[in-house]
């Protein structure tokens, strides 16, 4: 007896269905890539900043202070304490962390507003083409190439009640004043950290404004003052609005630098800084680093940060805004 048996049939497979894996696994390749690139920058953030941000936040609910400095997970929690005894403005604590926010609000405005106008002005004047603008621009660029440290600390000379620069040119060749002030010291040290940080940061808003200027066509100048409009119409008319975009990022970023700058204040006064030029970065770490009360310190930080937080999401809020209100 014969036993016929049923062989399954062969599946032929096509040349493109064995490609199909191979493309499906390059493709994988290709979009994952990017974020393979990006992973050793995301960890370096989240050690730098991600992770003291946490702990900072953790120290600021615990009576943390110059005795569990050896072993700061055993100190004991104090819950609110700390928040509330930085509020409380009619405490010793709290008026003197309103005074300082009151100083650095005022010092940042300006600052950021005459950065803002010194580098567009300078800007918009090496606009055209003449004999030297390539050296002048690198001269403009100075002050902000310096190291922090090295460009404050010759400030600190010029600023030497009696053998300062300063001094020399207002005093004694200008007779603008009528003796040599006192600039580190007394009201005069909040002009003088005006100056500095004036002095460090226009170049960076003149660099960004000169990359926003060559996004704007020269024809529409030329147009213009075929039309009869004059220098001011053009910046007022032209300039302006084709660097709204530039602008509205130039100023946020301006603001989140000058309103926590640290070395400026510190390398130019020292640890204390005078009453008048008690930026809140210093006075948060005199809290922490000179009355070793972490926990208090911890807890302006963290009120500082918020208050950044909600100061960058209104004006990016308004900003998109008015983009949208524009475009429309």
């Amino acid at each position: 007896m014969t036993t016929t048996a049923l062989k399954e049939p062969v599946r032929e497979t096509s040349p493109g269905a064995a490609r199909a894996p191979r493309r499906r696994a390059g493709r994988i390749r290709r979009l994952s890539l990017p974020y393979l690139l990006l992973l050793p920058a995301l960890l370096l953030e989240l050690l730098v900043h991600l992770v003291p941000m946490a702990i900072g936040i953790v120290m600021s609910f615990k009576e943390l202070t110059q005795f569990y400095i050896r072993d700061w997970s055993t100190a004991p929690w104090s819950g609110l304490d700390n928040y509330r005894v930085s509020v409380d403005f009619d405490a010793p604590v709290g008026k003197a962390l309103l005074q300082s926010f009151g100083v650095t609000v005022g010092f940042t405005l300006l600052s950021v507003g005459l950065c803002w106008l010194i580098g567009t002005a300078a800007a918009v004047f090496m606009q055209d083409a003449f004999r030297g603008r390539g050296l002048l621009r690198a001269l403009f660029l100075v002050p902000y190439a310096l190291p922090v440290y090295a460009a404050v600390i010759t400030w600190v000379f010029m600023f030497q009640h009696d053998n300062g620069l300063v001094n020399h040119v207002l005093h004694d060749q200008l007779h603008l004043t009528g003796e040599p002030s006192f600039w580190l010291i007394g009201d005069n040290s909040f002009y003088a950290l005006l100056t500095v940080s004036v002095w460090k940061g226009w170049p960076f808003a003149f660099l960004i404004v000169t990359a926003g200027l060559q996004n704007i066509p020269r024809e529409l100048y030329e147009a213009a003052a075929l039309d009869g409009a004059g220098t001011w119409q053009q910046i007022r008319r032209i300039t302006l609005p084709s660097l709204r975009a530039v602008n509205q990022v130039l100023v946020l970023v301006l603001f989140l630098w000058t309103f926590n700058d640290f070395n400026t204040p510190y390398v130019l006064f020292g640890k204390a800084a005078p009453e008048a030029a008690d930026l809140i970065s210093v006075h948060i770490y005199q809290s922490s680093f000179v009355t070793w009360n972490f926990g208090t310190g911890s807890a302006m930080s963290v009120l500082l940060l918020l208050f950044l937080l909600v100061v960058t999401g209104g004006y990016l809020l308004l900003t998109s805004r008015g983009r949208r209100t524009a475009d429309a």
